[in-house]
């Protein structure tokens, strides 16, 4: 196991390494000049001129990824056009909101998915599955902001129950979360009903069920440890696109955090906070994936990485 984890984490390092170059070339790709953007349009030619060598941007490009990749290997991600500060801390200062709803929304995606695919396979009623199932498709359908705005309108206009922008605290976080999480619960419903209609069948189900164990027990204890490794595959996946997906949410309800400061990133063309976003984006995305891959072993001891 550790020797897989080590193999894991070096092919992790060599992802976040692509990451960077990707996000480096297209950063310098995109039209509009760093130097220009910070002086102002009635800069004169000289002062940019000698604002880019003060930055490096008159160097050739590998010399100048050579030095953006050894700053990121120190922590120093860079300084903010717009604001001249650290883009580490201004991430660091942003992130924890983001993150609380990234959090949220996974645990909304994960109980309802897993809850309602179960109920799906286990149901004897067709129509209860048909409509499990559609609903599912549905929410897989729907856009986050229709979704979002349907939310704000029924309980913040409407019935007044949650706040619609904004805000703190739980009440607050329930509209951005279970908007961000509906595409993802719908994804994970499918996938664990159809892995669960897998696994019933199996000889190990039917010996528990004639031994007499409880149908609950059976279903919860047996099949769905052994059905939830796929699931548990996509659960990593769907993080990352819930973390992606917290830029339009948050735009939605107003809320402040990383995605809707990449928004403004990018609008400002500030080529080295957008570089450090996409860069922490990244890193947190291959770091979760990595400790799914680990986490297979605690849920099914049968499994090798030898």
């Amino acid at each position: 196991m550790i020797g897989y984890t080590l193999r894991r984490a070096g092919m992790t390092l060599l992802v976040l390494l692509a990451v960077s170059v990707l996000v480096f070339l297209m950063s310098h790709l995109t039209p509009g000049d760093p130097a220009t953007i910070m002086l102002g349009e009635n800069a004169s030619r000289a002062d940019v001129l000698r604002l880019r060598h003060e930055l490096g941007l008159d160097r050739p490009l590998p010399v100048q990824y050579g030095r953006y990749l050894l700053n990121v290997l120190r922590g120093d991600l860079g300084r903010s056009i717009r604001s001249g500060r650290p883009v580490a801390g201004e991430i660091w200062e942003r992130f924890p909101p983001t993150l609380q709803l990234t959090l949220a929304a996974t645990a909304v995606a994960v109980a309802a998915g897993v809850l309602l695919g179960a109920l799906a396979a286990t149901s004897r009623n067709r129509a209860v599955e048909a409509l499990l199932m559609s609903a599912s498709l549905m929410g897989i359908s729907m856009p986050s902001f229709w979704l979002g705005l349907l939310l704000i309108l029924l309980f913040g206009l409407v019935l007044h129950w949650l706040p619609i922008a904004g805000g703190s605290g739980w009440r607050a976080l329930v509209l951005p979360a279970v908007t961000l999480a509906a595409q993802a619960a719908a994804v994970l419903a499918r996938l664990t009903r159809a892995s669960l209609l897998e696994v019933l069948p199996s000889d190990y189900v039917r010996t528990a069920r004639a031994k007499g164990v409880a149908s609950r027990r059976v279903l919860f204890h047996h099949a769905l440890r052994n059905a939830l490794i796929p699931v548990v595959t996509v659960i990593g996946l769907q993080f990352g696109g819930l973390l992606g997906g917290a830029v339009i949410v948050e735009s939605v309800f107003a809320r402040s955090g990383l995605g809707r400061f990449a928004v403004g990133a990018i609008q400002a063309r500030d080529f080295p906070l957008i570089q450090g976003i996409v860069v922490f984006a990244a890193a947190v995305y291959a770091l979760v994936n990595l400790s799914v891959d680990v986490l297979y072993l605690a849920l099914d001891p049968r499994i090798s990485y030898d």
